[in-house]
């Protein structure tokens, strides 16, 4: 028993050096990077939320609202990106809400192919969407250094990282090796995150990929 909690230390070790970047309440519950899940286990995940996805539709409880698109995010390692997307579904307060912030490279994508992949990536709401917990999704465009990322709120931290290790078996298909992260922040909700990115200020977000500095 003594190993097998051993190895599940090292498949936990987190990505995070410093977590004073987070505040002092939410600090035991982040949640850094794993493995992703198993082929059959993610596949299965995400045909399950393929499903989910064509219900939610069917009941207009998918929405693309625009408060937000054209916003730049200014993150703590100085690159920066426009949303360009939102999705928000309708399914009233999130309980237990967090935050979730997935960042990946696209393999062979360059100059004009961004524009195309902006575009068709509509397509790709329902490997993402009709995951338990899902509320909303900021697109973030390719920033400086080609990196994607997504900014989510979701009820329940757990579900969270579930989904963000599914996709991860997604988006290695398309993506740089390597490139693919994700962190996830309990008891933070996305718009308080983007009324006040100081709530992550420290040491540690000084150069993180997913440290919101500010925003215009």
């Amino acid at each position: 028993m003594g190993v097998g909690v051993k190895k599940l230390t090292v498949m936990r070790k987190p990505i995070v050096r410093d977590l004073s970047a987070i505040p002092e309440h939410q600090r035991q519950g982040v949640i850094t990077e794993r493995p992703p899940l198993a082929y059959r286990m993610a596949l299965r995940a995400v045909i399950c939320c393929a499903v989910n996805t064509a219900r939610l539709l069917r009941q207009h409880q998918l929405h693309l609202p625009s408060a937000h698109v054209g916003m730049r995010l200014r993150f703590a390692d100085g690159t920066s990106a426009p949303v360009y997307r939102e999705t928000v579904a309708d399914r009233g307060a999130t309980a237990d809400a967090c935050v979730l912030v997935v960042e990946f490279r696209l393999r062979a994508v360059r100059g004009r192919g961004h524009a195309v992949f902006r575009w068709e990536s509509l397509l790709n709401t329902p490997l993402f969407a009709g995951f338990p917990g899902f509320a909303s999704k900021l697109w973030l465009a390719n920033d400086e250094r080609g990196r994607y990322r997504g900014l989510y709120e979701w009820a329940g931290p757990q579900r969270a990282e579930a989904y963000a290790r599914a996709l991860w078996r997604v988006l290695a298909l398309v993506s740089v090796p390597g490139s693919i992260h994700y962190v996830v922040l309990p008891g933070l909700r996305r718009d308080e995150l983007l009324a006040r990115p100081q709530l992550l200020a420290g040491p540690a977000a000084d150069a993180a990929w997913w440290g919101l500095a500010s925003m215009s």
